[in-house]
């Protein structure tokens, strides 16, 4: 699910970072979008400009999506989920937390070693900490892909029914599939607003995704 890459940041700067966090209310973004939410790169925030963000984010040599500092306070986890858009890790602060592969009940200890790690966030996951003090990541989206789609067809999914979970079924019934889709190049110009999610898909796989949805979610194919 999670693996290191080759992208590094020097120890003394992530000490500096740890330093200098911004008040964070369990999320905040150091970046805003130039486009497309999903697609286009983002870019920093004017005054986190020529800071140690500036210096952290460029580590990674690449157009970027959202990059957030996610705060998990001691003692508590995140609810079961996966994510359309894979997300690059890197550990600010915190002891005793761990990435959790859910699908293989497998868990992965977060350390800050100044590795960024790219997790597949297709994979049912969640996050702990245990420890006894707020445990910081910087999390960056990774771009989704700008697919040529075969046999395009646009898929219009919303609420048959409006009930306060439907984020977690949704998560954990169709983002794994949607990002596999997405590596797969079957699915494209994938956006949501507030409870309509919208995309064009290969129609060769509109039964296969049919058969993932509950009933809280009404298909129209167009």
């Amino acid at each position: 699910m999670i693996v290191s890459t080759n992208y590094t940041v020097n120890l003394s700067k992530l000490q500096e970072a740890s330093e200098n966090l911004p008040q964070i209310d369990f999320k905040f973004s150091l970046n805003e979008p130039t486009g497309n939410f999903f697609y286009e790169p983002w870019k920093i925030k004017e005054e986190y400009e020529n800071t140690v963000w500036q210096d952290i984010l460029d580590t990674l040599p690449f157009e970027k999506g959202e990059a957030r500092l996610i705060e998990l306070n001691p003692g508590t986890s995140y609810h079961a989920h996966s994510d359309i858009d894979d997300r690059w890790h890197l550990n600010i602060t915190g002891k005793h937390s761990y990435l959790i592969d859910l699908d293989t009940d497998t868990m992965h200890k977060t350390d800050s070693d100044g590795i960024w790690y790219l997790m597949d966030a297709g994979k049912l996951h969640s996050a702990s900490n245990f420890g006894n003090t707020n445990r910081v990541q910087l999390v960056v989206r990774k771009l989704l892909k700008k697919n040529t789609v075969n046999n395009k067809v646009t898929v219009l999914l919303t609420l048959t029914e409006q009930r306060p979970d439907y984020r977690y079924v949704f998560d954990n019934t169709l983002s794994g599939w949607l990002n596999k889709a997405n590596k797969n190049n079957i699915l494209s110009n994938f956006e949501y607003k507030d409870t309509t999610v919208k995309f064009n898909l290969d129609s060769n796989y509109i039964e296969e995704l049919k058969s993932r949805l509950d009933s809280m979610f009404k298909i129209e194919v167009i």
